[in-house]
């Protein structure tokens, strides 16, 4: 087993949620990914960041964007996940989607959702770090999407965490 294989299967030893990113392209076009390099950052100001491979078809439309939205996907959204980690150009083909700050599409039902305004972009290797402002979020009472080991699953709580 090659180095990089081993370094994939060690850093998909740690459990994450999934989300999809999305944002509108300088030509109106809705674009979105599958992302689950997610994480809050501050609560004062309320921020958060994700990362994008520099070898993705929307690195320019994301890098160029002032404004996208994180969306947590619910258990049951495994099919969004894979919808917007796949090579079909309109993701948004058949979704009804809202538009939120800066008209950027925002997906129904899922368990959390932030509107960001990107304040910082750094040098990831062979990714682009995006650290932004929440302008807006909404959450839901619903389980989360989780991916660990290259497979969904689901959360299954083992007691209270105190918070």
């Amino acid at each position: 087993m090659d180095d990089t294989r081993r370094l994939r299967n060690a850093f998909g030893a740690f459990a994450t949620g999934v989300t999809v990113v999305t944002t509108k392209g300088p030509d109106g076009t809705d674009l979105g990914r599958t992302a689950n390099s997610f994480s809050s950052v501050s609560l004062s100001p309320p921020m958060v960041l994700w990362s994008l491979a520099r070898s993705s078809s929307s690195l320019a439309a994301f890098r160029d964007a002032d404004h996208f939205a994180v969306h947590v996907l619910t258990a049951d959204q495994a099919d969004l996940s894979a919808r917007f980690a796949g090579k079909d150009p309109d993701k948004f083909a058949g979704l009804a989607v809202d538009r939120g700050v800066a008209d950027v599409p925002l997906l129904r039902d899922c368990t959390a959702r932030f509107e960001c305004r990107t304040v910082h972009r750094y040098d990831g290797g062979d990714h682009i770090i995006f650290v932004a402002e929440v302008c807006d979020h909404h959450h839901a009472p619903a389980p989360p999407l989780i991916f660990h080991g290259g497979a969904y699953g689901g959360l299954a709580p083992i007691g209270d965490a105190g918070g």
